[in-house]
């Protein structure tokens, strides 16, 4: 048993690391036909789902350990507010250009918002 430890860690972290990719790529599928997401959505998350995936990374999980993952989860979180306020402009009928120039900076005022009028701030 000895021997094969590092073949079943190993064996284990990829199959962990596939099962992630494919519930990301199954819940990225269903918001696509749920909230009809525009093309440039869908760019955005397929690429955001490929630089995950990839083995060519800005912060190596090789080197890094844990930290590693911090890219990977601000793409990810970078992806999921566009992709809202595309889908969010599309329910409003809102230009897809305004939309996506004002994703950020709406989020950023109502993050601000929220900070102001909470109570224990």
């Amino acid at each position: 048993m000895g021997d094969n430890t590092a073949l079943i860690v190993v064996i284990g972290f990829v199959a962990v690391l596939l099962l992630i990719a494919v519930g990301l790529l199954v819940g990225g599928l269903w918001v696509i036909y749920r909230y009809r997401v525009p093309l440039r959505g869908i760019a955005a998350m397929a690429g955001s789902f490929v630089y995950l995936i990839s083995p060519v990374d800005a912060a190596p999980e090789a080197v890094l350990g844990p930290l590693g993952m911090v890219d990977d989860a601000g793409i990810l979180t970078i992806v999921g507010f566009y992709v809202y306020h595309l889908i969010r402009a599309r329910r409003l009928n809102m230009p897809m250009s305004k939309a996506a120039g004002i994703a950020f900076r709406d989020t950023a005022r109502d993050g601000l918002a929220h900070r102001r009028n909470h109570p224990n701030r």
